[in-house]
């Protein structure tokens, strides 16, 4: 990919994103991963496009990867949210590629085209990604673990599932690691069915895992604390949001229609939506600039290894979360209120019922309130600004 044009490489993202659009509806109605959509990302490697070239990727940014998210979310708010999911993934074991397990996948990675998931949610945690029950277990070279899973995105489907545990049985619950499961090592028994509002096509259902394989090839050296909180976090909160930013667009683009449409039926007049629409694009630029704001601020810190860990960054990053999945939900319903019965509609050029399902999704992913509690406890302990 490296030897690509940046013109082919946005040709190969919109070839894509059409794809998506054409089995959107479908993806939603039956929960159905989006099979034709991570067909095409495979063929136009773009499962790879975050990896270095020393490992076989394309070698792209963060700015890449956000954009991506962003066109791919505006068809199918599935598709982009799973590629987001995968690409956060994929970035973590580039940024703590220093141990042999995380360069050996990389590679794998980028050979085949896999697609990474994660599983850091664990049902006696609550929800806290950053407490462990389930423990490494090593024989030897090898290891076990099982893990009460309430949420794997996509598990079914990925090659790689990224599992955090104890380091051993007599490690604390914050004394975690990042364990690399192949798929050929591993046992999902789903015990919780995605039946839900929207982003059904992420086919998030819960299970019980058993993971099982060599530990050289499998347990990263760094520990996952300094991966959550130089890479993870912050990356995952960035293509969250962009594709959150890429629904937001489409309804907006669906109202703007709507609203001329109704403007060329009666040019004397200024369609009541208008206004409205006026408010809303207002919403869409401020989203587009956090954004925006928060892939510079990482680009800034990515060789500042201790700033991305101080208070006050951890807290930039969760507030882009939590401002960005709010806003989505008020784009998203503006421009049905704009649209009326035909963006209240599921069918039809001007519907938004799909995207606005979607968005409602947003602040439930690592839950809203969660992290302005964690925000909370921050501000209280240091300088956060």
């Amino acid at each position: 990919m490296t030897s690509v044009t940046a013109r082919e490489l946005s040709e190969v993202v919109a070839a894509v994103a059409d794809v998506a659009a054409a089995h959107a509806e479908q993806v939603d109605r039956e929960a159905q991963f989006p099979f034709a959509a991570m067909n095409a990302l495979q063929s136009g490697r773009l499962l790879s496009a975050g990896i270095p070239a020393e490992f076989g990727g394309g070698d792209q940014d963060i700015d890449f990867l956000a954009r991506t998210t962003t066109a791919l979310a505006r068809k199918c708010g599935s598709t982009g949210l799973i590629f987001a999911m995968h690409q956060s993934q994929v970035v973590s074991l580039v940024r703590h590629s220093e141990g042999e397990a995380a360069q050996r996948a990389l590679r794998r990675i980028a050979a085949g085209e896999l697609l990474v998931a994660s599983a850091t949610t664990e049902a006696s945690s609550g929800g806290d990604i950053r407490t462990s029950s389930c423990f490494v277990e090593r024989d030897g070279s090898r290891f076990r673990l099982l893990k009460q899973a309430p949420v794997i995105s996509y598990g079914r489907q990925a090659d790689i599932i990224l599992v955090t545990a104890r380091r051993d049985a007599a490690s604390a619950p914050q004394e975690q690691v990042l364990v690399l499961c192949d798929r050929d090592g591993v046992t999902l028994e789903q015990n919780v069915d995605w039946d839900v509002l929207g982003l059904r096509g992420t086919c998030s259902h819960g299970y019980l895992l058993q993971a099982e394989g060599d530990a050289t090839d499998a347990v990263m050296t760094t520990p996952y604390a300094v991966i959550s909180a130089q890479t993870m976090l912050p990356v995952s909160h960035i293509l969250w949001a962009a594709a959150w930013l890429g629904m937001a667009e489409e309804a907006i683009d669906r109202a703007r229609l709507f609203v001329q449409a109704s403007a060329r039926r009666n040019p004397a007049a200024t369609p009541p939506g208008a206004l409205r629409l006026a408010e809303a694009t207002a919403q869409l630029h401020q989203m587009r600039a956090l954004v925006s704001a928060s892939i510079v601020r990482f680009k800034e810190l990515v060789d500042f290894p201790q700033g991305l860990s101080r208070f006050a960054t951890v807290v930039e990053f969760n507030s882009l979360k939590v401002s960005a999945s709010a806003l989505v939900v008020d784009i998203a319903a503006a421009a049905m209120s704009i649209c009326g019965i035909a963006g209240y509609r599921s069918n039809g050029k001007y519907s938004v019922a799909r995207i606005l399902r979607d968005a409602y999704g947003a602040a439930l992913m690592v839950n809203n309130d969660r992290i302005l509690g964690n925000n909370a406890q921050l501000v209280l302990a240091g300088k956060t600004f």
